[in-house]
């Protein structure tokens, strides 16, 4: 329901913030060594930082609609499944994602290799992949020059995949339950915020349902974006 975070200057990347470089595993040599001298120790990749309090543990979540729940993007599993709801002309006019599979997986997989302040997910109800979500540390995106971010503020991206399941009200009561989680999760958040396009009226509206306010409008490098806020009650 609305576009993904706006890329970094001069990064040719969908999400640069978002895809770190880490040193691969030196692989132990065969050479022959003085019996004296120890082995040199190989390097490891440092973990991914929870920078997200464990999206992929939340749970289900129940609402009035059904039960609710963020699985994390599999490429393997998940890949052809986006990029299709990425190609439907609704979703293509805000996500700027339409094209060869290619496009949608370097989106996707720049968060995944990345270190952890953005994850892509499928929202499943009642056990259906129905909807694309990513939740993200908007105090670390580059969104964060353009409004007076918090530390920890949650951003939310939101899609609903298949055309049977818009128009419904499934969105207001999904933002509603995923905002009311992440909030519980992440203590150390005090707000969940949003930035969709002032054009996209249906995306809107369904975070006013959701119990968001609008802040301001913000002139973003690629689009006019309503700031949505939902603050810790």
């Amino acid at each position: 329901m609305s576009r993904p975070p706006i890329p970094a200057p001069g990064s040719g990347n969908p999400l640069p913030p978002h895809r770190v470089l880490t040193p691969h595993h030196l692989r132990a040599t065969r050479a022959a060594v003085p019996a004296q001298t120890p082995p040199r120790p190989t390097r490891s990749r440092l973990p991914t930082a929870d920078l997200l309090d464990g999206v992929s543990r939340w749970g289900v979540m129940d609402t009035p609609v059904g039960q609710f729940r963020l699985h994390p993007v599999r490429l393997a599993r998940d890949l052809g499944l986006v990029a299709g709801w990425m190609n439907d002309p609704v979703v293509t006019a805000f996500w700027e994602l339409s094209g060869p599979t290619g496009l949608t997986e370097q989106h996707l997989r720049a968060q995944l290799d990345g270190d952890g302040r953005s994850v892509p997910c499928l929202g499943l109800l009642d056990g259906t992949p129905m909807s694309y979500w990513e939740l993200y540390r908007a105090d670390l995106d580059p969104i964060a020059r353009h409004y007076p971010a918090r530390p920890h503020d949650t951003g939310v991206h939101l899609l609903l995949g298949p055309p049977e399941c818009r128009g419904r009200g499934l969105g207001p009561r999904l933002l509603r339950a995923v905002a009311a989680r992440a909030l519980r999760e992440r203590r150390s958040a005090a707000r969940i915020v949003a930035e969709p396009d002032v054009r996209n009226i249906p995306s809107v509206r369904a975070f006013l349902k959701a119990g968001f306010r609008h802040e301001q409008d913000l002139d973003l490098p690629a689009k006019r974006a309503a700031l949505m806020v939902r603050d810790r009650i």
